[in-house]
């Protein structure tokens, strides 16, 4: 169905703006790196990302009840959360985390679509094959697969190419959870769960010594990485997801890479090299062929 009313324009920009801030959060998360574990900075994050919704919810008037039936999707759905965070930080350490960010963001909405097209059985259409492809050739040319020195071989890659799929998986259950209360009340919960799941993983002298940080950039950018990016842009994506379809929603993330590397060369002067500006641009591309449909008469 061609994007056409209101509603959908304005998801079509909170999508587009969630995936801007997405990309933002990567040379955000990389000072954040700095000063304390992924795994520690991701409870410090969820902690303040479940505080803010707790308070920003009821205020705004959302429900925050889930009907009985949507109580194991949003369980599944925040253990898939967590074992993302995982995989994840796993990949971090082991492989390149510039590989990484694009490996996660270009493959998710490859293997969000392949999932629903499967699941639906339903055979995409050419402009969606089309779309698909030229995300897999964005991922190809910002990896530089050609290239026998490109970071695609790092062993810790595989633990990306993991993370891509259990993100898409956790989508087809977020797309759901509009079915079971409010998407921000289902959001919420999920990140709760989250929580419970890494907080066993937490290094916790490390835990403690972050309240003597005074500088301020970390806690900058500690707000900027919980509350804008996840407790806004995150929610916004899972919203996005339960309006126009986790496959749809997904295809959005082909803009992220090159968000990244632009605020990346704003902020920390990373150099934006040719095939990063080309694979961007497929990127894009994929993304306007996957979602616009021919009219019909």
């Amino acid at each position: 169905m061609q994007l056409k009313t209101r509603e959908e324009k304005s998801l079509l920009i909170a999508i587009i703006f969630s995936m801007f801030l997405w990309g933002l959060s990567w040379p955000s998360g990389k000072v954040l790196s700095r000063y304390c574990s992924a795994v520690n900075f991701s409870v410090y994050r969820y902690i303040l990302v479940i505080a803010t919704l707790l308070i920003a919810l009821p205020f705004m008037g959302v429900s925050l009840r889930v009907r009985k039936a949507g109580i194991p999707m949003f369980i599944v759905s925040g253990i898939l959360l967590s074992v993302y965070s995982y995989f994840f930080f796993v990949g971090i350490k082991l492989g390149s985390p510039g590989a990484g960010g694009v490996l996660v963001t270009t493959l998710n909405p490859i293997i969000a679509y392949a999932i629903g097209a499967a699941l639906s059985r339903k055979i995409p259409g050419s402009k969606d094959i089309l779309g698909l492809v030229l995300g897999l050739a964005a991922c190809c040319v910002l990896l530089k697969v050609w290239d026998p020195n490109s970071s695609i071989a790092d062993s810790g890659n595989l633990y990306f190419l993991l993370a891509a799929f259990t993100w898409a998986v956790m989508s087809k259950f977020t797309s759901k959870g509009a079915q079971y209360g409010t998407s921000m009340g289902f959001s919420l919960w999920q990140y709760i769960v989250t929580l419970a799941c890494l907080t066993p993983l937490v290094n916790v002298p490390e835990f403690a010594a972050v309240f003597q940080i005074k500088d301020p950039i970390f806690w900058l950018n500690l707000f900027f990485g919980s509350v804008i990016v996840t407790a806004i842009a995150t929610t916004m994506f899972f919203y996005s997801t339960t309006r126009i379809g986790a496959e749809r929603a997904s295809s959005f993330i082909f803009l992220v890479p090159l968000c990244a590397a632009l605020s990346s060369f704003l902020f920390l002067g990373e150099q934006i090299h040719l095939h990063t500006a080309v694979g961007g641009v497929l990127g894009i591309g994929a993304v306007y062929l996957i979602n616009i449909k021919t009219k019909r008469a």
